[in-house]
């Protein structure tokens, strides 16, 4: 297959000294980019309709909060520490927290597997 890709000149002059391992090195970096290495997520319904699909092993260890996700989390368990949450804040932030014993269940069942595989 041939791809015709229009790249900066410095990225260009790098690309052509690779040579014939071009293609070598673009695997390289598609499995290090992979969507599996780090799989944000939007919210709790987006993390629980991924569990259910059963997704990879690898796909389970890569789940992670977005950073606007994590930041709420943190903020409802700052102030959950002062006291200061409202009753739909304290259920929102249980809410949170079992997800994330799920998710790290499902971690823990998916980093076994591949442990007994290897």
């Amino acid at each position: 297959m041939q791809i015709i890709l229009e790249v900066p000149d410095r990225l260009g002059e790098k690309l052509q000294q690779l040579g014939d391992r071009l293609p070598e090195a673009l695997d390289r970096a598609l499995q290090e980019l992979s969507p599996t290495e780090i799989i944000p997520y939007q919210d709790d319904h987006q993390i629980v309709e991924l569990l259910a699909s059963q997704p990879s092993l690898e796909t389970i260890l890569a789940i992670r909060p977005n950073p606007s996700m994590q930041a709420r989390i943190s903020d409802l368990l700052d102030r959950n520490k002062s006291g200061a949450l409202s009753r739909p804040e304290e259920v929102e932030l249980d809410r949170y927290l079992l997800l994330e014993h799920w998710v790290r269940l499902a971690k823990v069942h998916a980093y076994k597997r591949i442990q007994t595989a290897a």
